[in-house]
């Protein structure tokens, strides 16, 4: 107890130092804890200091206390598998993220470029926090106090320049936000998502407004020295097609003629049809002739009209030489809908899907290209729930050529379902089905394969085990049990030089959240 005790004071000192606390108040606390007749009860009374400087907001804070047991990863060989040694190897973790999260700090630290999280806020999410306080929702303190010590860790896996994009419902957004604003600071939100989630309109009458829209929350680690974004790829509205089959990809017509309030260039444009226009135009003579051998001057009708010949504004390729960003309403039809998810999930699996709202491919995709221009980006989700996020990078990669690297964690939660486990009957399925084109019990009759290619690739699972930083029997210490290689390192030469590495970056997983 003594150390829970000496845990919970250097947290009270903590927040005297970031001016969460007043001196004298944390004098009083720390005498209230060391009197304290039981680690429950001094846990409750550091609680008592928990509040937030920026936001304001108020919860129940899980603390974090110490345990003789050290988590670490263990290799499930069976479910791991290789197409390709020349391709990167991606990772599914199965097991509690708190745990994933405090042993990718090992390798991982400052290299996350962008993540991903889904969480659970539903009532009928899986999950030890799924307690129900209102109709629909898990409690909220739950919620938060489940979220806020995991994106402390997610923040220092994150890049200087990396992003995270969080999803979350109409009820919990308010709340949800003013923990990601004391977290990553407010200076450092980029914004939400507005994605129309649905693509039908609801008709309840008993409603004011139906809810056809989800919120997706995007936070910078440093909104200053992030300047990766992939700005001008996706978001971009508009009424584009592509009816004379430019290679340059969809376009709409823009006006080359200038407004009556514009400054331009005076010269005759002469169309196929012979008719001439003398107007004012956009740009000078000479890139318009530049543009006309380009092809990207486009004549209605052979040229006829009165506003004169207009230019052809591309898509994708010229909003992203412009360098456009994003806008904060995601279309169901640019982005997919909850039910386009289904249909995606029926064609790996033959049956519905175990999620309530499962999100589409080609929404993950747009996200990962807006977070980062890299393309050879590592990307993390540690809500993988059916490893939609892992399917994207895949996607990605393979429509523009990257070679970017994915780790999903996802804890093995038992349901009717998935007697074995979501992370054992969904998530890793759904990764060897699309990458090697069959099933681990090698089945090749799931729907997906008519319109699909298998994305190749390669594929470490790992679980969490522990081990009692006690333990002295003999190829059973932690020093036998944890391997070295699955954490990015060489094998040790001698065993002391193992000593030292395991000393000095497990003891942090050895803390668990307090009840």
């Amino acid at each position: 107890m003594q150390n829970i005790k000496q845990s919970l004071i250097e947290e009270i000192n903590k927040r005297v130092q970031d001016k969460i606390l007043e001196p004298a108040n944390a004098e009083l606390l720390k005498k209230l804890i060391n009197n304290a007749e039981s680690s429950e009860e001094a846990i409750n009374i550091a609680a008592l200091g928990t509040t937030y400087k920026r936001t304001g907001l108020h919860f129940d804070k899980r603390l974090e206390k110490m345990t003789d047991s050290i988590k670490y990863f263990k290799k499930n060989e069976e479910l791991s598998f290789r197409t390709d040694d020349a391709k990167p190897v991606n990772k599914l973790i199965i097991g509690d993220n708190y745990q994933a999260l405090q042993n990718l700090l090992i390798q991982y630290k400052g290299q996350i470029d962008v993540i991903y999280i889904d969480p659970p806020y539903g009532k009928d999410s899986m999950g030890e926090f799924a307690k129900t306080n209102y109709t629909n929702a898990i409690t909220r303190d739950n919620l938060l106090s489940m979220l806020y010590p995991r994106l402390i860790l997610a923040k220092q896996l994150l890049s200087d320049e990396g992003v995270i994009f969080c999803s979350i419902d109409d009820k919990n957004q308010a709340y949800v936000k003013c923990l990601f604003d004391e977290v990553f600071g407010e200076e450092n939100s980029e914004g939400q998502i507005h994605w129309r989630r649905r693509h039908n309109q609801p008709n309840d009458k008993t409603k004011m407004i139906g809810i056809v829209a989800e919120h997706i929350l995007a936070f910078s680690k440093n909104r200053e020295a992030h300047k990766l974004f992939g700005i001008g790829k996706i978001g971009i509205t508009g009424k584009f097609s592509n009816p004379d089959n430019d290679p340059k990809g969809d376009w709409a017509s823009k006006p080359w003629k200038v407004g009556s309030s514009q400054g331009g260039c005076k010269y005759i444009i002469e169309a196929p049809n012979g008719q001439k226009f003398d107007e004012i135009w956009m740009g000078e003579q000479a890139t318009f002739e530049k543009f006309l051998e380009e092809g990207r001057i486009y004549f209605p009708k052979a040229g006829d009209g009165i506003f004169g010949p207009p230019r052809k504004k591309y898509y994708k390729s010229e909003r992203e030489e412009e360098g456009q960003c994003a806008t904060n309403w995601w279309t169901h039809e640019n982005f997919g809908c909850n039910q386009d998810a289904t249909d995606e999930l029926k064609n790996i699996f033959f049956y519905d899907c175990p999620f309530d709202n499962p999100k589409p491919v080609k929404l993950i995709k747009s996200l990962i290209q807006l977070g980062s221009i890299k393309k050879d980006s590592l990307i993390l989700d540690f809500f993988a729930g059916s490893g939609t996020t892992g399917h994207a990078v895949l996607d990605l990669n393979k429509s523009d050529g990257g070679n970017r690297t994915f780790i999903l964690c996802q804890i093995n939660e038992k349901t009717e379902e998935n007697p074995k486990g979501i992370a054992y009957d969904v998530t890793s399925k759904r990764l060897k089905r699309i990458m090697t084109g069959e099933c681990y019990d090698g089945t090749k009759d799931f729907p997906w394969l008519k319109d699909n290619q298998p994305y190749g690739g390669n594929l470490d699972v790992y679980e969490i085990e522990s081990v009692a930083n006690f333990e002295n029997t003999r190829g059973q210490t932690p020093f036998d049990v944890i391997d070295e290689t699955l954490y990015g390192k060489e094998k040790f030469k001698t065993v002391k030089e193992k000593i030292d590495w395991v000393c000095s970056n497990f003891e942090k997983t050895q803390k668990e959240l307090g009840e």
